[in-house]
């Protein structure tokens, strides 16, 4: 749903709704004020020459709530939205879009807390999976997990990049006491005669392992398992 308050309405010069509160002397809402819209919105906080500026409580008809900072009318600053599906985000706001750093707790209970931009998010940022308890953390692009990231299990972590939301090329699986090296890559599929070329289905990873090591500090870089061994060889000598 949209979560932009009902602007068209708020506005005096159609003698539009009903106001009380504070003006400047130029006859325009000023200061503390409630409003409520003929659409059944109500707002309720602080008004500055005509517009919604500083704090501010907004009500939607279908159930949804905004409190927190305005700017000339719209969300900026800190605040929670409250959605009628029950889920809610606290955090910055520019220009009415989710932006900077927020939490987003979603109706089944996940939840991604990190940064965000125009709405989506971007940045760093963890996303907890309620049913599964396991998280990812690290690079988002555009509401997508991209570049170095962790999956994060109960009993492991896989650690590499990603890409369009899914683990791709060089990574490693840690466990208690050692780690899996590998790689992701797109598995060999049968088609139907006349699907080669196609790109609507998604492709399917597989996991291909090289090696087992010991525990190692991941750099967000590949090092080949021929690597880790001559490190290894020196470390000993």
């Amino acid at each position: 749903m949209s979560d932009v308050g009902s602007d068209e309405f708020d506005d005096e010069r159609g003698k539009l709704g009903e106001y009380d509160g504070g003006r400047n002397g130029a006859g325009e809402r000023h200061g503390a004020g409630r409003a409520v819209l003929p659409n059944g919105d109500v707002y309720q906080g602080g008004y500055e020459s005509g517009r919604r500026h500083g704090q501010g409580t907004y009500c939607f008809k279908n159930g949804a709530r905004y409190v927190g900072d305005y700017y000339q009318n719209m969300k900026h600053g800190h605040g929670t939205f409250y959605y009628p599906d029950g889920s809610k985000y606290e955090g910055l706001w520019v220009e009415d879009l989710r932006q900077g750093h927020g939490l987003y707790t979603y109706p089944n209970g996940d939840a991604y807390e990190g940064e965000w931009l125009h709405h989506m998010r971007h940045g760093q940022g963890i996303y907890n999976y309620q049913e599964t308890v396991s998280k990812y953390k690290g690079s988002w692009v555009n509401g997508k997990m991209e570049s170095a990231g962790e999956y994060i299990h109960s009993n492991n972590r896989y650690m590499g990049n990603f890409v369009n939301n899914n683990p791709s090329g060089p990574g490693k699986y840690v466990f208690d006491g050692c780690e899996q090296h590998g790689e992701y890559r797109p598995a060999e599929q049968d088609r139907a005669e006349g699907e080669w070329g196609e790109s609507g289905s998604p492709a399917i990873l597989k996991w291909i392992p090289k090696c087992v090591t010991d525990l190692t500090l991941w750099t967000g870089t590949h090092t080949s398992c021929a690597e880790k061994d001559t490190a290894s060889a020196e470390a000993e000598n």
